[in-house]
């Protein structure tokens, strides 16, 4: 069954790319792509994770599915819905909106190839699917800044797939092996060679650089805030974790293991990400940038929880892989209403809008408050994860940096939600109205999942971490 989610995308593009370009080729394209993203959803729910073996054709590459693959999966079909749902509002011109979902197409096939592929070398394949559709996608517009982000994030990631590939070539050397089993039973003999050790270096600063960790940052805040709004939604809510956060968990899952000395940068890494981009959002005026900077943040909360080596911190930082894309994505889905109503994304130049769009006011505090860990919202679940593991594996610095920086979050999603939604409404707000109705329902949908899943979770701990430590 895997297969299906990686050919039918591509088969639907040359099939769709061969019609006639028109406003009825676009809503049908509309439609196939929410059938997909729907279908992707509940087979993962739903389907015998045994059923998705298979093989790729062509490629002579295996398939695989396991409960990291389920995680990043789902939140591949929620944030693909919820993208194609608010393009279809956000992008006016059929034609581009054609355009845009024939990339979104092309980068479903690569995240999904990604998620599914069991050796590495065809997982770089699908990173690269993946990442020149996101060239395209953000330049889609042909605007000044949409095209000086997408080049940023050409050179960065052009240096990324370098070192990404030579580390494959290392490990080839090294172990004659590309599937991750294969490379893990090579290892085991040679667990301390200097080629080895640069491999891993080279894997760590490609998917640090991929992921948008500081001190590789550099690409991150243009390219979302750079992008229109239905494309920042895709690039923060999943494309980042697809192509940089995944392959670095699932290097320790099912590779190195997770007491590799490697951890301890991992940690570091974490660290200074998650304080970093804290302090940086605080002091942005820019609505995307804000949430960009916050991105930066909170992948490093993932990361930091990953490089604990414990079952605890690697559910805390898959938890908070799936909890980030929900909220992200409904923070940048939120600030499109605004831009989309207003005209603005200037901070300072906003004010009052709960009272005209209290849906969207509503939902944005909802997520701004899982962003920072407030109960019982399903970011404080995956948080708390994260700070015990740390405390309990003796990193104590990193458990308090991990909390007052959470603090930190919660003053500038504050500011975030007085500046826009608080206080006395402007007079040239007042013919501001809530978004239609296409953007308004997932927003309440991503609001309600956050919801659900924090109030449940207490009930799903045991299901959620056992099958994860048994890993280790």
């Amino acid at each position: 069954m895997g297969i299906l989610f990686i050919i039918l995308p591509l088969f639907s593009l040359m099939l769709f790319s061969l019609l006639r370009r028109s406003s009825l080729t676009a809503r049908v394209t509309l439609v196939w792509l929410v059938s997909l993203a729907l279908m992707q959803i509940a087979a993962v729910i739903m389907v015998d994770p045994a059923l998705w073996s298979g093989t790729v054709p062509l490629m002579r590459a295996s398939l695989m599915m396991d409960n990291l693959s389920r995680v990043m999966l789902l939140s591949i079909g929620i944030v693909v819905l919820v993208t194609v749902l608010a393009a279809e509002y956000l992008i006016p011109e059929e034609e581009r909106k054609f355009y845009f979902y024939n990339v979104l197409m092309v980068m479903l096939s690569g995240m999904n190839g990604i998620v599914l592929v069991s050796d590495i070398f065809t997982l770089y394949v699908f990173l690269e699917i993946t990442s020149v559709g996101s060239f395209i996608i953000i330049a889609l517009k042909k605007e000044r800044d949409g095209l000086e982000g997408a080049l940023k994030y050409i050179i960065f990631s052009s240096l990324a797939t370098v070192l990404f590939i030579s580390s494959i070539a290392f490990t080839l050397l090294l172990t004659g092996e590309t599937s991750f089993s294969g490379i893990q039973k090579a290892l085991l003999i040679t667990p301390q060679s200097p080629l080895l050790m640069l491999a891993i270096a080279l894997y760590l600063i490609a998917l640090f650089i991929k992921s948008g960790l500081i001190p590789f940052h550099g690409w991150l805040p243009d390219a979302y805030s750079a992008s229109t709004s239905s494309v920042s939604i895709l690039l923060a809510g999943i494309v980042t974790k697809a192509v940089g956060i995944y392959p670095l968990i699932r290097i320790f899952y099912s590779i190195i293991g997770f007491n590799h000395p490697a951890g301890n940068i991992l940690l570091l890494t974490g660290a200074i990400s998650i304080v970093a981009g804290a302090l940086a959002a605080i002091g942005q005026s820019d609505y995307k940038r804000m949430l960009a900077y916050s991105s930066i943040s909170q992948i490093g909360y993932i990361v930091i929880g990953l490089g604990t080596g414990s079952a605890l911190g690697l559910a805390g930082a898959i938890f908070h892989l799936f909890n980030h894309s929900i909220f992200k994505s409904l923070l940048f889905l939120n600030a499109a209403a605004v831009k989309k109503e207003t005209g603005l994304r200037n901070l300072d130049e906003m004010g009052g809008l709960a009272a005209k769009m209290p849906i969207t006011g509503t939902t944005s505090a909802l997520a701004a408050l899982a962003l920072s860990g407030i109960p019982p919202l399903s970011g404080f679940w995956s948080k708390l994860l994260i700070i015990i593991a740390l405390w309990k594996t003796d990193h104590y610095l990193y458990a308090v940096i991990a909390v007052m920086t959470s603090l930190i979050t919660l003053s500038y999603m504050l500011i975030l939600q007085r500046k826009v939604f608080f206080g006395k409404t402007a007079g040239k707000f007042e013919a501001v109205r809530e978004s239609g109705f296409v953007l308004s329902l997932p927003a309440v949908l991503l609001a309600a999942v956050l919801i659900a899943v924090g109030l449940l979770f207490p009930l799903l701990l045991n299901s959620f971490l056992v099958p994860i430590g048994s890993f280790l």
